[in-house]
């Protein structure tokens, strides 16, 4: 018994030493961020791992002014914000009429969702933004919006799917007894109780939407002020970076994503737990 206890103890500092070491490999470049957004470019060139000497600010001052990064964060705020909110609106009653329907129909549409997590998004890029054109979508703010929901609708149904599994359907018979049509039956009994569910989904796609490069790089009309990634990026260029005011714009873009993601924090895990185990 004493081995066994000292093996598990050996073990679990085993296991311990193991996670800081890769809390620290991920933690490490937000730290690096954070240093180099408070120096200037020559310093971060002269020596990168270094702390700043001072708390030197010009980097978001040099931001803001030879740049439109406050259109660029109202674009980001814009897209995310909408986005999410047509998701929490769209995909919880997807996956409600499919879980709830158990016919053949909904058995073929849960299917054809889940095949659009096979299909890489670089895979049908050029027929989409084809298409996007033909609707009149391309070069304003609905194309990357109506992007982000249809790409989050299969995990989100595969999500909230396997959560609604653990809801008892007496409790839904019991609303509509008391008079509760379909509609008011989920909207007041059945969705507050996939909270943990939708902080998942809040977290998981608002992260993606938020850092999202590609699209809105390729879809929102040039020359102009776009996100907040595409602003930063465009610091960067093929013989000269930067890399001052591009930390700087890291540390502005990260603030919200972490706010975000502490208010959600309890809701995220409970989601993830409880939908591995009643899926």
């Amino acid at each position: 018994m004493e081995r066994a206890k000292k093996k598990l103890k050996a073990s679990d500092i085993l296991l311990f030493a193991a996670a800081a070491v890769l809390a620290f490999l991920f933690i490490y470049p937000v730290i690096f961020a954070l240093m180099s957004a408070f120096k200037s470019n020559g310093d971060i060139l002269k020596s990168p791992i270094s702390f700043p000497t001072s708390l030197y600010t010009q980097n978001f001052k040099d931001l803001f002014s030879q740049s439109d990064f406050t259109t660029a964060i109202i674009h980001s705020v814009t897209l995310t914000v909408l986005s999410e909110a047509l998701i929490v609106c769209i995909v919880p009653m997807a996956a409600y009429g499919i879980e709830r329907r158990g016919s053949k129909i909904t058995s073929f549409v849960y299917s054809y969702f889940l095949a659009g997590l096979m299909i890489p998004f670089h895979l049908y890029m050029f027929p989409l933004f084809r298409q996007m054109k033909i609707f009149g979508l391309f070069g304003n703010m609905a194309g990357p919006i109506i992007c982000y929901i249809s790409g989050s609708i299969a995990f989100g149904t595969l999500l909230y799917g396997s959560f609604l599994k653990g809801i008892p359907l007496e409790i839904e018979e019991a609303a509509q007894i008391d008079g509760c049509t379909p509609f008011q039956t989920f909207w007041k009994v059945t969705f507050p109780l996939l909270g943990p569910c939708t902080g998942s989904m809040v977290i998981l796609n608002g992260l993606g939407i938020w850092n999202d490069y590609l699209m809105p790089y390729l879809v929102l009309p040039s020359g102009r002020a776009k996100t907040i990634t595409v602003e930063i990026a465009s610091f960067v260029g093929q013989f000269t970076a930067r890399w001052d005011i591009v930390f700087a714009g890291t540390i502005i873009s990260i603030v919200p994503a972490v706010i975000i993601f502490c208010m959600f924090q309890k809701y995220f895990v409970k989601g993830i737990t409880a939908g591995a185990a009643k899926g």
